[in-house]
């Protein structure tokens, strides 16, 4: 039997851009990425501590040290430049494995920095 659990997470940080003239997905700070064990078109939740949104899409990976969070196309319509985001990934395990798994949880500062 597997069953999915919570792989990855960064755990409160600051959209910085929202980018309605995009394709779509979120960028995200590529130091945050390797913190967090998450890759390029990685499919992620997005959790707004602001207004309650969530949504699903996946990750572009941004400039290494710039502590960017931008929300692309319709997903910039569930955000503001400012509010605050849960990221989440999660993967499906065996469940005995599971038992001993460790997920990747960041706590960057309040200028997406490490």
């Amino acid at each position: 039997m597997t069953i999915e659990l919570l792989k990855s997470k960064i755990h409160k940080v600051t959209v910085t851009e929202a980018n309605l003239n995009y394709v779509g997905s979120i960028t995200i700070d590529e130091t945050l990425m390797e913190a967090a064990n998450m890759i390029e078109n990685e499919k992620v939740q997005v959790l707004n501590v602001n207004n309650g949104e969530r949504l699903e899409t996946y990750v572009i990976k941004g400039a290494k040290d710039s502590g960017v969070i931008c929300l692309n196309g319709p997903a910039a319509r569930k955000a503001c430049v400012g509010d605050v985001l849960v990221i989440i990934s999660y993967c499906s395990m065996d469940f005995e494995d599971a038992k001993h798994f460790k997920p990747w949880i960041i706590f960057p500062d309040k200028n997406n920095k490490i």
